[in-house]
């Protein structure tokens, strides 16, 4: 995904004097940034070069001019609180919240005075987070990616590839706060497209067989994965089920049909995170995050697994093909 294609784009930045940056920031001969992460160092390595190169175009190179301290829940939200309190300690001079809501809520509670980038949230300011896209007010800004607004738009999908499944399930992580908006949500997308729904939950990932399970039972013929940073770690497991039960699965994100899984159709993970580095440096330089908008994407990726569709037995639509960003044979 080009930078072109998100609104609110950054544009070009030059590098403010010493004096223009954050007081938590003179205090140290070097920046630094806290990271904080719901998911584990290993599932989010693939983006973290996208989070580099959007700091390195402000001037900003990691262990030269800056430094970046990373936290990391390994998927126990729990944990989440005391590790924005340590940065909070640390007064670090910028915290980015990594992996949803619930990151970007905690360090929200933790600060009103560190800048906070949030990165590939839901709606900001259903959440609370932020006072509108435009003006964020406060400390916080970010990134948000329409997760559960597309929805509707991935039952349409699976009615496409897999038109001879009856019945449809979805996959929710009833540990997030949104858990029962996005049941809801799905609910209504599911009878927009004249299909019966079967809910499976999850909490942790030793909940996905017994979810599996279920949806086997209900004989689900079609499978949308909804959008957690719990099922996002926890990719390639899922695939794994999915192959395992043959259930057509539409996912959130590329990186779930490059791992083996059916269809994708959402925005770009590793565009979020670039954003999310280029804000993190105009903040370094000087800038406010409340006079940062909230950057949303306006272009959604539908990446389409040929392989693993002759696997299940399905016949890609040529129509669907043809409107696929990213086809993997």
């Amino acid at each position: 995904m080009k930078r072109r294609e998100f609104i609110g784009l950054v544009g070009s930045a030059i590098a403010a004097p010493s004096s223009l940056w954050p007081r938590a920031a003179q205090a140290q001969q070097m920046p630094v940034i806290g990271f904080l992460g719901s998911q584990s160092a290993d599932a989010t390595e693939h983006v973290l070069p996208s989070f580099r190169q959007g700091l390195k175009e402000l001037g900003l190179v990691e262990g030269k001019n800056v430094r970046i301290e990373f936290r990391w829940a390994e998927d126990h939200y729990d944990r989440l609180p005391a590790m924005a309190a340590e940065l909070v300690r640390d007064n670090v001079a910028v915290i980015v919240a990594s992996g949803g809501n619930a990151t970007a809520r905690v360090v929200r509670k933790a600060t009103a005075t560190i800048p906070i980038v949030i990165s590939a949230t839901a709606d900001p300011v259903k959440a609370g987070l932020v006072e509108s896209f435009n003006r964020p007010g406060g400390n916080v800004t970010g990134i948000a990616l329409l997760t559960v607004e597309l929805d509707a738009k991935r039952l349409e999908l699976l009615r496409e590839i897999a038109p001879k499944a009856d019945i449809i399930g979805a996959l929710i992580d009833s540990s997030r706060v949104e858990g029962e908006v996005v049941a809801k949500s799905v609910q209504e997308a599911a009878q927009a497209v004249g299909r019966p729904l079967v809910v499976a939950n999850a909490r942790a990932e030793g909940d996905f067989d017994a979810a599996f399970e279920l949806l086997v039972r209900e004989r689900v013929g079609a499978l949308l994965v909804t959008a957690s940073p719990l099922f996002t770690s926890r990719r390639d497991h899922l695939v794994a089920l999915a192959t395992r039960y043959a259930i057509p699965t539409v996912f959130q994100f590329r990186e779930f049909v490059l791992a083996g899984g059916l269809v994708s159709y959402g925005a770009s993970l590793s565009e979020a995170y670039h954003q999310a580095g280029l804000y993190a440096g105009r903040i370094l330089r000087g800038e406010k995050p409340s006079d940062l908008p909230v950057v949303q994407p306006t272009k959604f990726d539908l990446v389409i697994n040929v392989k693993t569709a002759k696997a299940l037995g399905l016949e890609v639509p040529p129509t669907l093909l043809a409107r696929a960003d990213e086809v993997i044979e």
